[in-house]
């Protein structure tokens, strides 16, 4: 909390005692894909995945390379990025209730009482701040396309204008009409940015579309040339998707040009989690997706904002619970007491830090009232070492420890060779979160 105080000062984030001109406030554009690997994209070094759009977003902003997301999750961690809270803070642990005894997945989004629990977690998420809703006390109006898990987007979500309608009796579950932006077009956001253009008003963009999220299903002309670089069919589809995501980006970016709007908006990319794909099966592999490793939980993140970033890639580590922090400090705002990330456009801050904290939980929440409950792994990053400790009764083993600059796939477990290094890193983890306390 000091730490985060002193960076408000540091910044002149806590009032204006020169009586300086303030800016104009940027447009933000938070751009998050959805089951993308960290190592997916032409700027992160990838044979084969063509990303030029990402790539030129990357080349003209900041770029973090070791990213991370608190939770391989996707609904727990976007209540994250649109909280600047961790899972146990908000309480979206996982994305459903418990299903009950007897009934299938698909039967329990009918039962009545697995419906309720729904609407709880929805309510319990509806007393958080969110960044619109934040950022409309600074006059922004917002805008939610993509997945969203948290009901109407309007009235739990506090964006100003939606897709999502979040009725669970058409469909509404984790982004209904919203899952539509991306793969059948853009002019829904369009239309948004031009009404922000023509009402003067700054804006605020959630673009997180279903990309390249399965059904991998992406235009032939893709498929085609993916096919010729890999002999798994489910390799080529997932790749293929990824360049599909890169092209609705691409349109993004064009359509801010045409209207004038890039020199004075912020972008930020990242992903949701992580995804590395089974060649054999349709499906995630290993260590990926929902999973405590890298594979799950690591993501590039971009931020570019002309004249405001010097363009670079750095390998300082980042988080998602960096960025409603970094976007209220540069429209102005102050973070609240619960937010413990930092600003992300703060040098000193990000070359100062040195460690990263997370959990992931259950898919299917056990208690939907005490996120303790539903935990699997506590996991800890310090400078290139990481420490995963599974919580039982949920999950049986032992700690794991890593060595991400030799081992970034983290495959060499190191705790037995090196017991101190992971006793010292049990220690931070338990300063930041220790489940057992109540």
């Amino acid at each position: 909390m000091f730490r985060r105080m002193l960076c408000l000062l540091v910044t002149g984030m806590l009032g204006n005692p020169l009586g300086a001109i303030e800016p104009e406030k940027p447009n933000i554009l938070l751009i998050v894909g959805d089951d993308q690997g960290w190592t997916d994209y032409g700027f992160m070094g990838h044979p084969a995945i063509r990303t030029p759009h990402l790539d030129r977003l990357a080349s003209e902003g900041i770029l973090f390379k070791r990213g991370y997301i608190p939770s391989s999750l996707c609904r727990a961690s976007l209540a994250t990025m649109i909280t600047g809270l961790y899972p146990h803070q908000h309480t979206i642990t996982s994305n459903d209730p418990p299903i009950p005894k007897g009934l299938t997945h698909a039967q329990a989004q009918k039962d009545p009482e697995f419906l309720k629990l729904r609407a709880e977690m929805i309510a319990q998420f509806e007393q958080v701040p969110t960044l619109p809703k934040l950022l409309e006390k600074a006059g922004y109006i917002s805008f939610q396309s993509g997945k969203w898990w948290e009901g109407n987007a309007c009235r739990c979500g506090g964006f100003t204008e939606g897709m999502t309608h979040g009725d669970p009796t058409k469909g509404g579950r984790h982004g209904d009409e919203g899952l539509k932006i991306g793969r059948e077009g853009l002019q829904p956001v369009f239309n948004f940015l031009e009404k922000a253009q023509k009402e003067a008003k700054p804006f605020f963009v959630w673009y997180a579309p279903m990309m390249p999220h399965s059904p991998h299903n992406p235009p032939e002309r893709l498929l085609n040339k993916y096919k010729e670089k890999t002999r798994s069919t489910h390799v080529a589809r997932y790749w293929a998707m990824c360049e599909w995501f890169d092209e609705t980006v691409g349109a993004l970016l064009d359509r801010l040009d045409q209207n004038g709007q890039t020199h004075n908006t912020m972008i930020i990319y990242l992903h949701d989690n992580g995804w590395i794909q089974d060649p054999d099966s349709p499906n995630f592999a290993p260590k990926s997706k929902r999973s405590p490793y890298d594979g799950g939980l690591r993501t590039p993140i971009i931020i570019r904002w002309p004249g405001h970033v010097k363009p670079g890639a750095v390998d300082h580590l980042a988080s998602s619970i960096d960025l409603a922090p970094t976007i209220l400090q540069a429209v102005g705002l102050r973070p609240s007491k619960q937010m413990e990330g930092i600003n992300l456009l703060d040098p000193h801050w990000v070359a100062s830090r040195n460690e990263l904290f997370g959990a992931v939980f259950e898919h299917n929440a056990i208690d939907i009232r005490k996120p303790a409950t539903n935990l699997q792994y506590r996991w800890v990053i310090s400078g290139y070492r990481k420490l995963i400790v599974p919580h039982a009764p949920n999950v049986k083993g032992n700690p794991e420890l890593y060595d991400l600059k030799q081992d970034p796939h983290e495959t060499q477990n190191l705790a037995q060779k090196d017991p101190d290094s992971a006793t010292a890193l049990m220690k931070l983890l338990d300063q930041w979160w220790n489940p057992t306390d109540r």
